[in-house]
């Protein structure tokens, strides 16, 4: 599947508003062509970003009043894992589901869809939380991460992978060409002290699998990150989008020429995070965010990158998801994205 999004706007899945519907309008007011289905953490604190995905996990333990999940690794799981794997191996999509009461937004957005002209549709942009911002942030019962557990390690890139193909198939019947980002905001740390013991090799493969995973359900994948990483780690799993926040970070990027450059040959996007999400907006235009993306879009270029390439490839976002601000900075982040992506299509 080749993309060619031109300046095309998608947003990152998290928003504030308590009212899923109310979410679900906004997204497709201002970006009718590649909507995302809204996570909605503000509406229960079971759809935020890891616990949104739990459901079906061996040894997962839902802490309702700490509102947490950890994972029992003690004593025998071998009864529990023999479930989890026959479903993964019988390949039971169902039993990997996200209920309505972990997800009010996939929902809401699939009735919305199925009621709607959808022919302005290019793309239907769906999110899972990637296996190794999962694994690092879901600690074990002696609140060590379960990521360092290789064998629970296992368990979660392979419950990412059902529940990413899971909301693929649920899309499926609205006949929309979709995109499934594997979010990893944890790799913005990856190198640090914290987490100097995770190896660059195993973070590839964890995010290969998931990969290989969506593209065979026929979908494209994209990883969002929204401070500084090694961004050839991206390259060498296989997505097809890198998500950054290009805001804060935007010349990062150019850190990488070569790589860069060998993974926009290759069919590779560039999603531009360029719409800050916090308190900035405020100082900020539609006409002052496309300016500053033109300036690191320019010095990326001058790194022996064809410019018009990088505009070809070029997908516009805000910096990161919107689910921690208020509803009014929420929506004025959507507007400003939707005129950040017009203004450029325009010109």
């Amino acid at each position: 599947m080749f993309f060619k999004p031109e300046g095309t706007a998608t947003a990152i899945g998290s928003f504030p508003h308590k009212d899923a519907e109310q979410a679900c309008d906004l997204i497709l007011r201002f970006i009718p062509e590649i909507p995302v289905w809204p996570q909605l953490p503000n509406i229960d604190f079971r759809e935020q970003m890891d616990i949104q995905y739990c459901e079906g996990l061996p040894r997962l333990v839902l802490e309702e009043s700490r509102k947490k999940i950890c994972f029992d690794t003690s004593g025998d799981f071998s009864r529990d894992f023999e479930e989890f794997y026959n479903n993964f191996l019988e390949d039971n999509l169902g039993y990997f589901k996200i209920s309505p009461e972990f997800s009010r937004g996939i929902y809401q957005m699939e009735k919305k869809l199925s009621e709607m002209d959808r022919s302005s549709v290019k793309y239907f942009k769906n999110q899972v939380t990637g296996p190794v911002t999962f694994g690092l942030s879901v600690m074990d019962e002696d609140g060590k991460p379960v990521y360092y557990n290789e064998i629970f390690r296992d368990v979660v890139v392979k419950a990412v992978i059902m529940k990413a193909r899971w909301l693929l198939n649920r899309f499926k019947h609205l006949g929309l060409d979709q995109i499934c980002f594997v979010d990893e905001p944890i790799l913005s740390a990856f190198g640090s002290s914290t987490y100097i013991s995770v190896q660059r090799s195993d973070v590839v493969a964890c995010l290969s699998e998931v990969v290989e995973a969506v593209h065979k359900e026929g979908a494209l994948t994209g990883t969002h990150c929204c401070g500084n990483t090694e961004w050839t780690i991206l390259i060498d799993a296989g997505v097809d989008i890198i998500n950054f926040d290009a805001y804060e970070y935007g010349e990062t990027i150019a850190y990488y020429p070569g790589d860069v450059s060998a993974f926009l040959d290759r069919g590779g996007v560039l999603a531009w995070g360029i719409v800050p999400t916090s308190g900035r907006i405020n100082q900020e235009t539609p006409e002052s965010l496309l300016k500053r993306l033109k300036s690191v879009v320019h010095d990326l270029a001058g790194r022996g990158i064809d410019e018009n390439l990088l505009w070809e490839r070029c997908l516009i976002t805000p910096s990161c998801g919107t689910g921690s601000v208020s509803v009014e900075l929420s929506e004025k982040v959507m507007h400003y994205l939707s005129e950040v992506s017009r203004i450029i299509r325009q010109n």
